[in-house]
């Protein structure tokens, strides 16, 4: 067939394209989620301009502002957190010295699993992955000198989020800063941990409770409070694919939403204060239209499937992190490449905040300089590319709106028999959605192995180069400190309180009040994050994944 008889079948063909409409078609090339890309994309038989509609508009798949980045740019939020709560302070300054717009915090993983430092089972573990922290002492710490009034914070904790979240207010009132002035958002998506992350503790009922009552207490009291980050991110770097993102996310918010409601609060009361956090990878076109489908379908969502009458509610605002999977330990200065790439696709996209990843990674805890390129590298893009001056500068584009469908149709079809099981909880249980990550990280692996997908420097363009490791540690004296601060703590606190908080902690987690205002209580009282989560674990349990997952 030559050229131009070729040009004429895909024109026809791309009137409405649709991989269930040509299910015989096989594609010279596709996205990694499989969606067939024509040759030459050809505009379909309708109005761009009356379909597409106007940022700041239902369905939003333009922008959820009316201006987006003409207002002023996302948030440029660094993921930070490491060793002690004084060296990652250190570090939140120097980066907000150095036009940081937002704090993003990274805790270890005794603090994301309810431990105290001096627990046997945080043992070598102490400020590895990120910050240690156990008692309001180590929050206080941690934003000695940073006014909460002035920043936006995010912290990326789920299962003990309501304790981290009680911890930051008590150090804001120490700092004279009312709740109602607090900006941020706490991760606190569990689901996602039971898939994909596995830092959860408590058993999926009592968890939705936590997560519900969070939503609850910031409506009346935190109103500029984020009280979930919906997160796709961590599906993506388990393996999913820009499909799978969309909707394992979208049907895990749905669930959320839905246990709020039978909870007993009203959509339009929580639904402007969910947030969502996706991953941007290197297929730039399909990651921008999977950003603007995202939003065109929770707001479909949002209005149809829930009823909700407020337009905030219908709005998918979400913080972006370029892809840490795709970081290789080989030629790491390739990585500042991938990361402008992906940065580009979420602005793009419409980010509201974005992480742009440091380049050496895939090796170690990133340095200073590292990290100055990374966030410069969010910087040129918004101050010299020129990206930000229009708004969806892509929309229109025959592909970009291609992709678009494409992504909300399968989506659509993975939620549906996400639905048809039950919803998300069920769909875990099952072990539905973590099969289909699997399968997808598989299937990306030997596609990596066969060269049919080319990542620079791994599997093509190798060159050999030899790398020492070295950069940031974190000294052993981290824990033993962390450990005489814990002991100096209850040998000084007023013990016999601290015991009658937790009695009340136990009886109430037996019952059915919001348990916020009582452990902003404990831990102005000095109660740690181990000692509350001891308590809940003895009245809950913790969660068991099925044997067979």
């Amino acid at each position: 067939m030559d050229e131009k008889t070729q040009l004429e079948r895909w024109e026809k063909e791309l009137v409405n394209p649709s991989i269930s409409k040509f299910p015989e078609r096989k594609p010279e090339f596709e996205t990694p989620s499989g969606i067939p890309l024509p040759r030459v994309a050809m505009p379909e038989d309708r109005d761009y301009l009356e379909e597409l509609g106007f940022p700041g508009e239902y369905p939003f798949t333009r922008g959820v502002q009316p201006t987006m980045y003409r207002g002023r740019l996302w948030t440029m939020r660094q993921y930070a957190g490491f060793a002690s709560a004084e060296e990652s302070n250190k570090r939140y300054r120097y980066l907000l010295q150095n036009g940081q717009t937002g704090l993003s915090v990274a805790f270890d993983l005794p603090t994301q699993m309810g431990y105290d430092a001096d627990d046997p089972m945080a043992e070598g573990e102490v400020g590895k992955v990120g910050v240690s922290i156990s008692s309001i002492h180590d929050m206080e710490l941690l934003f000695k000198d940073i006014p909460l009034d002035k920043v936006s914070t995010s912290m990326t904790i789920n299962s003990p989020a309501s304790v981290l979240l009680a911890m930051y207010i008590a150090v804001a009132k120490k700092q004279g800063v009312s709740e109602k002035e607090l900006r941020g958002t706490v991760q606190n998506d569990i689901l996602k941990e039971y898939i994909a992350r596995g830092t959860y503790i408590f058993p999926p009922a009592p968890s939705m409770r936590l997560i519900t009552d969070v939503f609850q207490y910031c409506e009346k009291n935190i109103p500029r409070w984020n009280t979930i980050s919906i997160s796709g991110y961590h599906i993506r770097e388990a393996g999913s694919t820009a499909v799978q993102e969309v909707a394992f996310t979208l049907a895990d918010a749905i669930a959320y939403t839905d246990a709020a409601i039978k909870a007993g609060l009203e959509v339009d009361g929580f639904a402007s204060q969910l947030s969502f956090f996706f991953a941007a990878h290197s297929n730039f076109l399909e990651e921008v239209a999977k950003f603007r489908a995202a939003r065109r379908l929770w707001a479909q969502i949002m209005k149809e499937r829930f009823g909700a009458k407020d337009p905030r509610s219908w709005m998918l605002r979400f913080h972006t992190q370029t892809g840490g999977c795709t970081l290789t330990a080989q030629q790491p200065e390739n990585n500042i490449v991938r990361v402008a790439i992906q940065a580009m696709a979420a602005v793009m996209g419409g980010t509201q905040s974005l992480h742009t990843n440091s380049m050496d990674e895939a090796l170690w805890l990133p340095t200073e300089k590292s990290v100055m390129v990374a966030l410069r590298t969010q910087q040129i893009l918004g101050h010299e590319s020129g990206i930000a001056d229009t708004i969806d500068p892509l929309g229109g584009s025959y592909v970009i709106e291609y992709l678009t469908d494409e992504i909300c149709e399968l989506a659509k079809e993975y939620i549906k028999r996400i639905d048809d099981m039950g919803g998300a909880l069920k769909a875990i249980d099952q072990g539905y959605m973590q099969s289909e990550i699997q399968n997808s990280a598989y299937d990306y692996q030997k596609a990596v192995e066969s060269k049919k997908e080319i990542v620079v420097g791994v599997n093509a363009f190798t060159v050999k180069e030899e790398i020492e490791l070295e950069a940031l540690r974190v000294d052993q004296s981290i824990e033993i400190n962390q450990r005489e601060r814990l002991k100096k703590l209850r040998d000084s606190r007023d013990q016999q309180k601290a015991d009658a908080l937790l009695a009340s902690l136990e009886s109430a987690s037996n019952g059915s009040e919001n348990l916020m205002p009582l452990l902003i209580n404990c831990v102005e009282n000095e109660i740690t994050l181990g000692e509350i989560c001891k308590v809940l674990r003895k009245t809950w349990g913790e969660y068991q994944p099925p044997a067979w997952i």
